[in-house]
């Protein structure tokens, strides 16, 4: 079976999550995106090309080459967690799509496993490399960032119109979660984030959107990294803005919201 060969770069997998998908997963972050979000938190992620990186005094390389096949020896191994969780897999990075063939390849031998498949993306590619995936893929968590296309360009590098669009030719033709990153000083206000929550709930069949809250973890990265953190001294939002923000959402849509996902 070729499309077991296909490789791929990636910079890390992490197994026995309980984030981006149901259940407990295994998410494999591959390398390169397509934005460069100033809050960005891997930004080890950013650049396709192998890096080091310096944290607590030790250099690491960053990134490594691997088949569909060698990712799917580490996936089988929990496939017992899976099954009783409702977990699997779940593909992040950087930006998944930003190597389709790769995606496409190991998502169709999980799902040709029987194992839960998701994906966690911003969708800016043309829609056919989105649509190559579709049948094998089990959830799509679809990160809006923004409504405003200048903004987003402002804090992303890119405007998001291919982002929106692409949402509208996914609804409904896959499990399709909205995922929201609340970045102070960029979208962190009820206006904001209630645009962002109407057009969610404008998508046929989408049903949830999760809020996440802005975080320094990756700041160290930066430094280790020799790259200026782009967010300055930006504070992560408070308990009690979230649940504004969240109210924001479900006075005016019918969605479920989520701090966290």
């Amino acid at each position: 079976m070729t499309h077991l060969q296909t490789k791929g770069r990636i910079f890390n997998i992490q197994r026995f999550s309980l984030h981006d998908g149901s259940g407990i997963r295994t998410i494999v972050f591959l390398k390169g995106c397509i934005l460069r979000c100033r809050w960005c938190c891997n930004p080890e992620s950013q650049r396709y090309e192998i890096e080091t990186m310096t944290t607590h005094g030790k250099t690491e390389t960053i990134g490594q080459d691997v088949t569909v096949a060698e990712i799917m020896d580490t996936i089988e191994r929990d496939r017992h967690y899976y099954r009783r969780s409702g977990g699997g897999l779940t593909l992040s990075g950087g930006e998944a799509l930003a190597q389709p063939d790769f995606s496409h390849d190991l998502l169709r031998a999980a799902s040709e496993s029987g194992i839960h498949t998701a994906i966690e993306s911003t969708a800016m590619v043309a829609f056919s490399e989105v649509e190559k995936i579709l049948p094998y893929l089990d959830e799509f968590l679809l990160d809006i960032k923004h409504i405003n296309p200048e903004k987003h360009a402002e804090f992303t590098g890119r405007k998001n119109d291919i982002a929106l669009e692409n949402a509208k030719k996914l609804a409904g033709k896959v499990n399709l979660v909205i995922r929201v990153p609340v970045i102070p000083s960029f979208n962190a206000t009820e206006k904001e984030i209630g645009d962002i929550a109407k057009f969610a709930a404008s998508l046929p069949g989408v049903t949830e959107i999760h809020l996440l809250p802005y975080h320094r973890y990756g700041e160290g990265k930066y430094a280790g990294l020799s790259r200026p953190y782009p967010m300055g001294d930006t504070s992560s939002p408070t308990d009690t803005e979230m649940e504004i923000l969240k109210t924001a959402v479900t006075t005016t849509t019918s969605l479920r919201c989520i701090i966290g996902g």
